[in-house]
């Protein structure tokens, strides 16, 4: 046996030196060194958003793929990103209003997804197993979903990645499209770690049913009294994560001890930027669901989805939608929806509740007025992608607008969002009221809005001008495999 004189010193001194790695391990997200699955391989290359990326489809019969798209299934295709080829991808149409309407006005650019182990257990791109092309249906300016999103990560709420991505289709051009990172496995891990908790894209079966539970309303202690929740889990879901949540909406319900059943800051963060995009087509609108909800040893967070509709534009299924550009646009903070849908919102009704949140959510409202558009970011952001985007746009084959409507949609995007955050900080300065009552008992005291044209942003007249350029489009892609 080999000794030496040092050897109890030099075994004290890794004993010390392992128990400080494994500290280290175990705090270094609190010490500032990001988790391993913060940074996946998909997050630099496919999002990085300092570019447009190229996507080529590659699939035998792209004309019967566009027919069957209402129909949601899957097809088999090869994909190109960035000239890096990927097989047997599968690949369907997306969407809820955007995908009936886009067939109902006969149109053929609908959104997509795409995902990598539909067909080919452990498919995936560098870690990332499913995204989705957004069409930017009824957004002539391409940038709500952008900008949106930008805030919510601006203020520190999980967000998906996205990136702008040209669009080819058997090597013809197809049109320019917002890659977004899908929130399922791969967004969990980049997020919450590799020990991530239960996510779920609540959804309505019918918008004139009750839908309490995607209102995140208490019903009972049965799990079937929830299938707009646990009907919609992305991952597999037990007896016991059913029963954490049914015990955080049981505990929301009530209004006391939310922090034990609520991730209450993060909530702040998101309604403060959800309240600014005026997007009702969102759980503070009438129907309620386009958001994700995160459970995590019983502790509920809302995380941002879809915002083709948000800035004022929502309008489907609602009997009589807003359309004064000065009611939207001066729309009050403090109550963010009409009192019966208010009511039947209980994330925020009940968290708002409390003195302490509500004051800690106008604190959020001011930084995100000071910080990002007083500052100059907001305008910097926008006209910084604008620029990016402009030649593709400019020469996309199946765009729902012109380029000329694409910049007047983009400076009217501008135009209100500065407004918005104008009205938001006399709101919080107190020289315009902040709830519906007081704007109604005090009708002049708002921001003039008057010259906003709403329809600008994106409007169904631009899906009837939009057919034959989109026919042109996939003429082209058939007469090429014929």
């Amino acid at each position: 046996m080999v000794k030496h004189k040092y050897i109890d010193w030099i075994c004290i001194g890794a004993a010390v030196l392992a128990a400080l790695l494994t500290l280290l391990l175990m705090s270094g997200q609190q010490l500032g060194i990001p988790k391993a699955s913060a940074n996946p391989g998909y997050a630099t290359r496919l999002f990085d958003n300092s570019r447009v990326h190229t996507i080529d489809i590659q699939i035998g019969d792209w004309e019967a793929f566009i027919e069957n798209a209402p129909k949601e299934e899957y097809a088999a295709c090869t994909v190109q990103i960035d000239g890096e080829e990927f097989r047997n991808i599968g690949l369907r149409a997306k969407g809820n209003n955007s995908l009936r309407l886009t067939e109902e006005y006969g149109l053929s650019r609908y959104s997509l997804k795409l995902e990598f182990d539909q067909f080919l257990d452990g498919g995936n791109y560098y870690g990332l197993d499913k995204f989705s092309l957004d069409a930017s249906f009824q957004d002539n300016s391409y940038l709500k979903t952008y900008m949106a999103y930008d805030m919510m990560a601006f203020m520190g709420v999980p967000t998906p990645l996205c990136s702008y991505t040209w669009v080819t289709v058997n090597g013809e051009d197809w049109g320019l499209f917002l890659a977004v990172e899908e929130p399922e496995e791969a967004f969990a891990r980049r997020n919450f770690g590799k020990d991530y908790g239960k996510l779920y894209k609540p959804d309505y079966r019918s918008l004139n049913a009750e839908n309490a539970d995607v209102a995140l309303r208490y019903i009972d202690e049965h799990a079937e009294s929830y299938p707009g929740i646990f009907e919609n889990a992305k991952f597999s879901v037990s007896e016991a994560d059913q029963n954490r949540l049914i015990h955080a909406l049981k505990t929301l319900s009530t209004g006391e001890n939310l922090e034990t059943a609520v991730n209450v800051d993060e909530a702040l963060r998101y309604f403060t930027v959800q309240v600014f995009v005026m997007n009702w087509d969102s759980y503070l609108g009438y129907t309620g669901h386009n958001y994700f909800l995160y459970e995590e040893d019983g502790v509920l967070s809302i995380l941002p989805w879809d915002y083709n509709l948000a800035f004022g534009t929502y309008a489907l299924g609602m009997a009589d939608p807003i359309k004064d550009p000065n009611i939207l646009i001066n729309y009050p903070i403090n109550t963010p929806a009409e009192g019966e849908v208010m009511l039947n919102r209980p994330l925020y009704h009940n968290v708002m509740k409390h003195n302490e949140y509500f004051a800690q959510y106008h604190a959020y409202f001011d930084q995100l007025l000071s910080e990002y558009f007083e500052s100059g970011r907001f305008e910097a952001t926008l006209r910084q992608t604008e620029k990016l985007i402009a030649p593709y746009v400019q020469k996309d084959p199946t765009g729902f607008c012109s380029f000329g409507d694409h910049r007047l949609a983009v400076d009217t995007l501008e135009q209100i969002c500065l407004l918005r955050a104008q009205s938001i900080r006399r709101q919080l300065d107190g020289e315009i009221p902040a709830t519906i009552r007081g704007q109604q008992e005090n009708p002049d005291a708002k921001v003039d809005a008057s010259e906003v044209q709403l329809t600008d942003l994106g409007d169904f007249e631009d899906l009837e001008r939009a057919k034959s350029r989109q026919d042109a489009a996939l003429d082209a892609i058939k007469n090429k495999s014929a």
